[in-house]
């Protein structure tokens, strides 16, 4: 199969790798223009970076559907595969690959369609992810299965060793989908709509931690947000990042905080915290323990 490949972050790179490495051909790949990034210096998508590496073509467009249809008409590929590319695709675009385009997603669709689908799972204190090969159409992650893998969730996961795990799982189904389309013996399953979840895009103000956060909600946020945007308190106009945390039992009033044992304890609505790894504005990571021995004031404190 001739695969024109799209994608942008490292989550799309085990797939890129794998379609790499298996009989199938890889004939350019299409991802985001370089960002300006720190010290204002442009970087380019890990895609990119990794395609170069290959000796792969790269293109790249801040709209493909207005300024590449042109070119993928030109490759001609077989099939289209996309991993996390960013952005929406035309139904002219999903009409010129020969088989059509097929996606990496990061859940088990049709649950969580949409931007954020691996923090969601860990923000509902789900047990079991996985990875959806699906055929893309011009709805959001509406099209037919291809093939479905799960993955458990480990209660020492948080969004950033589920992207790791998810991507290695994606990149294994895709090859697998692709085998499947050239052997013909691929079946494309409609998705159930009415069962359909969605999940938005993470903004930083999503990741506050309040006095009317419950103590699981919070201890669900940590994972989710950790390594981005990172679950966060507010404690008299000063930030307090958390990374982890687990449940432990109340012993205040909602917002404020207690010391036992030399650890650092927030109390919520439902429960408590024990505030395992955190990290002050200005400072590296640290544990609970640490920041208490430096910041007792705290104890006076409560969430604002």
């Amino acid at each position: 199969m001739r695969v024109l490949f799209l994608g942008t972050p490292d989550f799309a790179i085990p797939s890129l790798r794998a379609i790499m490495a298996s009989k199938h051909t890889v004939i350019g790949v299409v991802t985001q223009p370089d960002k300006e990034g720190k010290r204002l210096v442009m970087t380019p998508p890990a895609v990119k970076v990794e395609a170069e590496k290959l000796g792969l073509p790269v293109y790249q467009f801040a709209s493909l559907r207005k300024e590449g249809v042109e070119l993928v008409r030109s490759l001609a590929p077989d099939v289209m595969v996309t991993a996390a590319f960013g952005q929406i695709l035309s139904r002219e675009l999903l009409a010129l690959p020969k088989y059509g385009v097929f996606n990496v997603h990061g859940s088990l669709l049709p649950l969580y369609r949409g931007a954020s689908p691996i923090q969601s799972c860990l923000l509902n204190g789900d047990k079991i992810t996985g990875v959806t090969i699906m055929r893309t159409a011009y709805e959001v992650d509406s099209g037919d299965v291809i093939l479905k893998k799960e993955l458990p969730i480990l209660p020492e996961d948080n969004a950033g060793t589920l992207f790791d795990k998810i991507a290695t799982l994606g990149a294994e189904g895709i090859v697998e989908a692709l085998d499947l389309l050239e052997k013909g013996s691929i079946t494309y399953t409609p998705q159930d709509a009415s069962k359909a979840t969605f999940c938005k895009m993470i903004v930083k103000a999503d990741a506050e931690i309040t006095k009317e956060t419950t103590a699981t909600q919070a201890i669900n946020m940590a994972r989710a947000y950790n390594p981005w945007p990172v679950a966060f308190l507010t404690v008299q106009g000063e930030r307090l990042r958390v990374f982890k945390a687990e449940a432990a039992a109340k012993k205040g009033a909602e917002g404020s905080f207690y010391a036992e044992n030399g650890e650092l304890y927030l109390n919520l609505p439902g429960g408590a915290l024990r505030l395992i790894t955190v990290q002050a504005d200005g400072k590296k990571q640290m544990s609970g323990k640490e920041y208490l021995i430096g910041h007792k004031s705290v104890l006076e404190k409560v969430l604002g």
